[in-house]
C-alpha cells in the first residue's frame, strides 16, 4: 500500500503541475500579450515532448530501473515549474513547459508498470484507478490553488509554490522497491551515488540537450529584438531546436540503458527485440488498435476541457481566477475521484463475469458524458453549474483505470512499460496536444470559446463508440498471453 500511495501522491503532483498553467491563462495572456491560439500551444508544449520522450524511457525502464526513471523525472519536471515563474518572455515559459513534459514522460509508463508488478489479477484495475485518483485530484487542484495563489500573489508565485515540492518527492522515489529486482541502496547511500557519478553521468548525457536550448534561447531571443517579426515565429524556431536536443539525448540515452542493463541477459534480449517491435506488437493486436484511437479522441476530449475550463468561466460567467479555482474545483474534484474509483471498481465487477467489462467501463463513460458535458458548455444557469461539473468529471474519469488495464491485459509483461509508452505517445500527440491550441485558434476565428468547445464533447462521444468496438477482440487477445 506504501507504494501505491506514494506513486498516487506524485501523480497527484504530476497532474498538478502540469494543470496550474491553465488557471493562469487569463493573467498571463494580459501579462505577456499573447492570443488564444498561444495560450493553447503553452498548453501543449509539454504534451509534445511528453509524447516524444515516453516510449524510449519506457524502455529504459523496462530495461534498466522504473525507479530511477521516475526519481529523475519527478526532480526535472520540479525543477522546470518552479522556474515557470521567473520568465519574461513567451518562448521562455514555452520552453519550461516543455521540460515538464520530458521530466513526466517516463513517470506514467514506470509507475503504472509497477503497480501491476504488485497487483496482479482482479485488484489491477482498482489499484490503477486509484494511482489515477491522483490525476483527478492533481488536475483539479493545479487550476484550484493555482488560481488561488495567482489571486493573491500573481501567477508566477502560482508556478514556484507548485514546483518546490517535487524535489522532496523526487528523494521518496529512490527508495521504492522493484520486486524482481535488487532492492534499493540506503538513502545516504543514494545521495552519494547521485553526487559522485549520477549528476556528472546526466550532465554528459544531456549535453545535447542543454547545447540545443541555449542555441534556441539565443535565436529566440534574437528574433524577439525585431518587433515586425511575427511572435510565434521565434517560439517554433526555439521548440525545433529544444526538439532536436531531446531527440539527441533520448537518442544516448536507450543504448546506455540497454548496455548498463543489470537483469539477465535473456529477459533483455527479449525486451529489447520487442522494443524493436513494438509498432508490429500493437497493429497485430486488435485491441490495442481500437484503444489506441479511442484513446486518443477521448484525451483530446479530456484535457480540451481541463485546458479551457477556466478561461471558459471567466469570459462566459464573469468568474475571477479564484473563485473558478474553488467552485469548478471543488466539485471536479469530487466528480473525479469518484468517478476514477467507481469506473476501477466496476469494470473489475464486470471483468470476473465478462471478458470485456474493462473495455465497457472505459468506452461507456464517454457516451453518457458527452451530451452531459454539451450541457455545461450551454446553460447559462449557474444553478445547475455545480451538478453539470460533478458529471461530467464522473463519468469522463471513469476510463482511467480499466483503460490501461485492458492494456495490460493483452501486452507481455516484459515490455509492459514500453506498451504503455507507446500509447503515451500515441493518444498523446495525435489526442490532447491537438486540442488546446485547435479550440485557442477556433475561439480566435469565431469569437466564441464556447463555440469552439463544443468540438470537446462531440469528440468525445465518438472517441468512446471507437473503444467499444474493442469489445470484439478483447477476449481473444488476452487468449495469445494466457491472461
Amino acid at each position: 500500500m506504501y507504494v501505491l500511495g506514494l506513486l498516487t501522491f506524485i501523480n497527484l503532483l504530476n497532474y498538478l503541475d502540469r494543470n496550474v498553467v491553465f488557471a493562469v491563462f487569463e493573467p498571463m495572456k494580459r501579462d505577456l500579450q499573447v492570443s488564444d491560439a498561444q495560450l493553447g500551444w503553452l498548453g501543449s508544449a509539454y504534451i509534445i515532448v511528453l509524447s516524444l520522450a515516453a516510449l524510449p524511457l519506457g524502455v529504459i525502464g523496462d530495461l534498466r530501473s522504473r525507479r530511477s526513471v521516475i526519481t529523475w523525472g519527478v526532480a526535472i519536471w520540479s525543477t522546470a515549474t518552479a522556474a515557470g515563474g521567473f520568465v519574461r518572455h513567451f518562448w521562455q515559459l514555452f520552453a519550461c513547459r516543455a521540460l515538464v513534459g520530458f521530466g513526466e514522460a517516463g513517470y506514467g509508463p514506470a509507475s503504472q508498470a509497477i503497480i501491476a508488478q504488485y497487483y496482479k489479477g482482479r485488484l489491477r484495475a482498482f489499484a490503477i484507478g486509484v494511482y489515477s485518483v491522483g490525476m483527478a485530484l492533481g488536475g483539479v487542484l493545479g487550476i484550484w490553488l493555482g488560481g488561488v495563489i495567482a489571486e493573491r500573489y500573481g501567477w508566477r508565485w502560482a508556478f514556484i509554490w507548485m514546483g518546490v515540492p517535487g524535489l522532496l518527492l523526487a528523494v521518496l522515489a529512490s527508495r521504492i522497491r522493484e520486486l524482481d529486482r535488487r532492492p534499493p541502496p540506503p538513502v545516504i547511500e543514494t545521495l552519494r551515488n547521485w553526487g559522485r557519478s549520477g549528476v556528472r553521468g546526466a550532465i554528459r548525457y544531456f549535453v545535447p540537450l542543454v547545447l540545443w536550448s541555449g542555441v534556441g534561447a539565443i535565436l529566440a531571443g534574437t528574433l524577439a529584438l525585431f518587433r515586425d517579426t511575427p511572435s510565434p515565429l521565434d517560439t517554433a524556431v526555439f521548440g525545433v531546436c529544444v526538439s532536436i536536443g531531446v531527440a539527441w539525448t533520448v537518442w544516448r540515452l536507450v543504448p546506455l540503458a540497454v548496455r548498463r542493463t543489470t537483469e539477465a541477459g535473456a529477459v533483455a534480449a527479449g525486451a529489447l527485440d520487442e522494443f524493436q517491435h513494438a509498432a508490429a506488437l500493437v497493429l497485430r493486436t486488435p485491441t490495442l488498435i481500437w484503444v489506441f484511437v479511442g484513446g486518443a479522441m477521448v484525451t483530446f476530449a479530456v484535457n480540451g476541457l481541463v485546458a479551457w475550463a477556466a478561461a471558459f468561466m471567466a469570459r462566459t460567467h464573469g468568474f475571477s481566477v479564484a473563485r473558478v479555482g474553488a467552485e469548478f474545483g471543488l466539485w471536479g474534484l469530487i466528480g473525479g475521484v469518484a468517478g476514477a474509483l467507481f469506473g476501477g471498481r466496476l469494470a473489475d465487477r464486470l471483468q470476473q463475469r465478462w471478458q470485456g467489462g474493462r473495455v465497457l467501463a472505459s468506452g461507456a463513460g464517454f457516451v453518457l458524458g458527452g451530451p452531459v458535458c454539451a450541457a455545461l458548455l450551454l446553460v447559462d444557469d449557474l444553478r445547475w453549474f455545480a451538478p453539470l461539473v460533478a458529471a461530467t468529471y464522473f463519468l469522463y474519469t471513469w476510463y482511467n483505470g480499466p483503460l490501461v488495464a485492458v492494456i495490460l491485459d493483452v501486452v507481455p509483461s516484459a515490455v509492459q512499460a514500453s506498451v504503455l509508452g507507446a500509447f503515451v505517445l500515441f493518444s498523446h500527440l495525435a489526442g490532447d496536444a491537438l486540442a488546446p491550441p485547435l479550440i485557442g485558434y477556433l475561439s480566435d476565428r469565431t469569437g466564441s470559446l464556447r463555440t469552439a468547445m463544443l468540438l470537446l464533447p462531440a469528440v468525445g462521444v465518438l472517441g468512446g463508440i471507437v473503444i467499444l468496438v474493442a469489445l470484439r477482440t478483447v477476449g481473444r487477445d488476452m487468449g495469445r498471453i494466457g491472461t
